[in-house]
């Protein structure tokens, strides 16, 4: 009996203390995005501030739109990876409108669009070609007499805009159009490319696919902002009511961080506001967590060790 008491006792004291420290919440919470870089930054992030501001910082995976929900009601602070014109609509709610995050002045120059494999870019070369059945049957795996391709992630904005796009330039109706993972469609195109079948997917840059493979991004007619016409992506039947007809605008992201932060804890703010990195950088991230499998907190341990002093100066008023 006096065992079980014991036991009881001891069951008790470990159970507070575990939600004792459960309890105590983190100074900073960033969020961390369903694709590579977006990881690795959010990481390095975290071990840059606690080791030059002695905070303690969180990471939590999130989708982009609940990103910016927690950045206006506090629960967020950090967001490492806005891409516009993906967010844009993001952008105009929260920080233009509402002012609730805020945007740091440096950035990283991107682009987005379809890419085919060798094998594809012999029959495809532009975005007109996926008008045609007779062209786009070379991509059918499964034998409907559709053709496939991947479209992003279920929860990147950028998948709806393809799905926008294919509705607009017509080739939504004899193509199937995959959400996947990334690490799954990356393995779908290392696979294509070694068994020299055609495949043709949303592709963006920087990104180390373009180190593994020698890939041709389809031609389509230059941006035109009159001929983009996006509903606000609040809105249930955001993708039937927008239209897309041309190639994606130039394309950068950049840290957002909750507009609190600049009275709350300045020293984040101005953390922020220095933290930079180079398209070859984000490249690198992206193969080390996406080729390597490297695990993102320990690739962001090195990084920050490797990078110590750089690191130290974003920390510098």
């Amino acid at each position: 009996m006096k065992r079980r008491a014991s036991n009881f006792l001891v069951s008790t004291v470990l159970a507070s203390v575990l939600a004792a420290a459960g309890a105590q919440a983190a100074d900073l919470v960033i969020s961390a995005p369903n694709w590579p870089s977006g990881q690795a930054t959010a990481n390095i992030l975290k071990i840059g501030i606690e080791k030059t501001l002695g905070l303690a910082v969180d990471v939590k995976p999130m989708g982009t739109m609940n990103a910016f929900v927690g950045l206006e009601k506090g629960t967020v602070d950090v967001q490492p990876e806005i891409w516009r014109p993906n967010f844009d609509d993001l952008v105009r709610k929260y920080v233009d409108e509402k002012g609730a995050v805020t945007l740091a002045g440096k950035s990283v120059a991107a682009w987005q669009g379809l890419c085919a494999t060798p094998s594809a870019a012999r029959t495809i070369k532009s975005i007109g070609d996926l008008g045609d059945p007779e062209k786009t049957k070379v991509l059918d795996t499964d034998g409907d007499g559709k053709g496939e391709m991947w479209i992003g992630a279920a929860t990147w904005l950028s998948t709806g805009i393809e799905r926008v796009r294919a509705k607009s330039y017509g080739y939504g109706e004899n193509m199937t159009l995959v959400e996947a993972e990334e690490d799954v469609a990356m393995a779908a195109v290392d696979a294509a490319i070694a068994t020299d079948q055609p495949m043709v997917f949303y592709c963006y840059a920087p990104h180390h696919v373009f180190q593994l493979h020698e890939l041709t991004r389809l031609e389509e007619p230059a941006h035109d902002a009159a001929k983009w016409k996006l509903a606000p992506a609040s809105d249930p039947l955001w993708i039937e009511k927008s239209s897309a007809t041309t190639a994606w605008d130039a394309a950068h992201f950049q840290i957002g961080y909750s507009s609190a932060l600049t009275e709350k804890r300045p020293d984040v703010a101005n953390f922020l506001e220095h933290a930079d990195f180079t398209a070859e950088e984000v490249t690198q991230m992206s193969y080390a967590l996406g080729v390597e499998r490297q695990e993102p907190l320990e690739f962001a341990r090195k990084w920050v060790e490797q990078n110590e002093a750089r690191v130290e100066g974003w920390a510098k008023p």
